[in-house]
């Protein structure tokens, strides 16, 4: 035998790393669940706006258009962060975890939408506190007589989601103070975009904190919870479509979610244009449209994976979900909008109406209650549930500012 045969079979076993091409993540991303079968709206939402459809028609379309899109970003954002280690990877899903609220709220925001902004951040935490932990608790109380979970993380987010009532509860009592009892001036009107405007900065420096304490001095914490969504990392692949490929490459990566994030600014834009003839035309308010229908396009894939994960009595990463996203977006999302407002100059403050500040308040006092045993049960989600749907039907009859 040759001398050099012994290299060449060491050589033999060895093939190279499965790393998808561009087109192969694409087709991975596109048919890795039933959900994307809602892309086709994508192209019928974008035509009936280009094309000036009823504004019904373009706002439903352009409502389902975004679900799947909504999933598709939080893929790609998952595939992006495998690349740049935990604490970057982290930071990359803290910031785009809830991506497609901040791109409708740019959107209205750009647009002088202030109510549809405010009513959806608030939507969002609602939803998130309410409707998903409920069902996460009403789901996993079916297969299990109780669930227990470490309090510690959830103690430490619903403790971040008080402070974070307490700073929309302070600007509304600030204005009920200068109103005495008549419409505000503009004078008041400057003093409460003060307030915000600075309470915001103060919160975007309590969520890097945050972002320090989880992912840097006290990650230990956070470790059975990451470690649980590793394992769940293809919860909402309905039909798999065989071996797993290697993990998506970073230029592939990129492209995919600035293609995604073109298309959701695109259908949001056509979203928000529709919405004041649908006030006009069903006499539904925009608080309500903020608060209850546009938080369920964003939230959507987020809400599934937690109530899968509970089923599955992993009640840690379901909490994690539901009470991570609504804290990203009381602490990150809501002052990060007030700051874009000041620089575009957009009076978008902190201050909400009496009412959803007590609904806010209500909501995170009766979710504490929930978690500060460790324990659920079905009772408990019904409880929840019962809650979001007494504060709909609320909304529902909420008067058009």
């Amino acid at each position: 035998m040759p001398s050099d045969a012994a290299p060449m079979l060491a050589q033999e076993p060895r093939a190279p790393v499965a790393t998808p091409s561009f087109l192969k993540a694409g087709k991975h991303l596109l048919t890795g669940s039933y959900v994307n079968a809602l892309l086709v709206f994508v192209p019928l939402g974008i035509g009936a706006g280009v094309l000036h459809a009823p504004s019904l028609l373009v706002f439903i379309a352009n409502f389902l258009a975004i679900v799947p899109l909504a999933a598709l970003l939080g893929e790609v954002t998952e595939e992006l962060a495998k690349h740049v280690g935990q604490t970057l990877g982290g930071l990359l899903n803290a910031t785009f975890g809830n991506a497609v609220e901040l791109i409708v709220s740019i959107v209205a925001l750009a647009k002088g939408e202030i109510r549809i902004v405010q009513a959806s951040m608030l939507g969002s935490i609602l939803s998130n506190i309410l409707l998903v932990l409920g069902c996460c608790f009403l789901c996993g109380g079916i297969y299990y007589e109780e669930q227990h979970f470490s309090n510690i993380v959830a103690q430490t987010m619903s403790s971040l989601m008080a402070l974070a009532t307490a700073s929309l509860l302070i600007p509304a009592a600030f204005q009920s103070m200068l109103r005495d009892g008549t419409e505000s001036s503009h004078e008041d009107t400057r003093r409460i975009l003060a307030v915000s405007r600075g309470t915001a900065v103060v919160l975007l420096v309590i969520y890097v904190l945050y972002l320090v304490f989880q992912l840097k001095t006290h990650a230990r914490l956070f470790e059975a919870v990451e470690e649980e969504l590793a394992a769940d990392d293809i919860v909402l692949d309905d039909e798999p479509t065989g071996p797993r490929e290697g993990p998506m490459s970073v230029a592939s990566a990129l492209i995919m979610l600035t293609i995604v994030t073109v298309v959701v600014s695109v259908c949001a834009d056509y979203l928000v244009d529709s919405i004041d003839d649908i006030v006009a035309s069903t006499g539904m308010s925009k608080t309500f449209i903020g608060i209850v229908l546009i938080p369920i396009v964003g939230n959507a894939a987020e809400h599934v994976t937690a109530v899968v994960v509970a089923m599955k009595n992993k009640m840690e990463l379901a909490i994690g979900v539901a009470l991570g996203s609504s804290m990203q977006i009381a602490l990150f999302l809501t002052p990060f909008l007030v700051v874009l407002g000041w620089i575009i100059d957009q009076p978008m403050s902190l201050y909400f109406s009496t009412f959803e500040t007590a609904v806010l308040f209500v909501s995170v006092f009766i979710t504490n209650a929930q978690i500060q045993d460790g324990i659920s049960n079905w009772l408990e989600g019904a409880m929840l549930l019962g809650t979001y749907l007494i504060i709909a039907i609320a909304f529902f009859f909420y008067p058009q500012d």
